[in-house]
């Protein structure tokens, strides 16, 4: 005659059976002693939301992407990553990405997916830009004083290439004669230029990660 099944032991909530020393056993445990140590089912879910991030980071802007500053491993990781096509590599990769981006601090984070979302208004974030980017040209040629301010704002500016560039363009603003058209030339491209850059903005063709173009700047660095 076969013995009798031996129970499991544990206990019901809300209709719910909970082995004991289960996952959902220590995780009822925790929350009964207010225990702010994560449990295991959060830290999977955290772990999977940080590798869909570090993927989403394949299809960010370079522009956008230098700008974080990310450490040179995850870098790496990446643009590996990006060149691989067959599924089993790419998932282990992504996986390694994920470890890596489970390193980043909370602020890198947010910088990560502010990245993102900028990314995401698309043209509409550039167009702003480059109204910043008018205003500020504009505003350098009239008033001295906001040139200061960039320069406060912009640190990495070079100084005298800016002021020369200001300066020219005052000059090209009076007109040879009264009564002809102000005359923007290269001074007035350059300026604005040098703005663009500092703000941030890419070329009409801005690359991702994902293009050749990419993969050759990093190759050439």
């Amino acid at each position: 005659m076969p013995m009798p099944k031996k129970m499991k032991k544990g206990y019901f909530v809300q209709g719910e059976f909970v082995a004991e020393g289960s996952e959902r056993d220590l995780e009822l445990k925790a929350e009964l002693k207010g225990s702010d140590t994560p449990s295991r089912t959060e830290l999977k879910a955290q772990s999977a939301a940080l590798q869909t991030l570090g993927e989403q980071l394949l299809t960010l802007r370079a522009d956008l992407l230098n700008s974080l500053q990310l450490p040179g491993q995850l870098l790496d990781a990446l643009s590996h990553a990006a060149g691989l096509t067959n599924f089993e590599a790419r998932r282990r990769q992504m996986q390694f990405i994920g470890k890596l981006m489970r390193k980043l601090d909370s602020a890198t984070l947010d910088l990560v997916r502010h990245a993102l979302d900028t990314q995401a208004m698309g043209p509409a974030a550039d167009t702003l830009l480059l109204h910043q980017a008018e205003q500020w040209r504009d505003g350098m040629v009239q008033d001295d004083a906001l040139v200061a301010r960039w320069i406060d704002q912009h640190p990495a500016t070079d100084i005298q290439h800016l002021r020369a560039l200001v300066r020219q363009v005052r000059k090209e603003a009076s007109p040879e004669k009264p009564g002809m058209a102000v005359r923007k030339g290269r001074a007035f491209r350059d300026l604005f230029q040098l703005i663009r850059d500092g703000l941030g903005l890419p070329d009409k063709d801005g690359d991702s990660l994902a293009t050749p173009s990419y993969q050759s700047q990093k190759e050439a660095s």
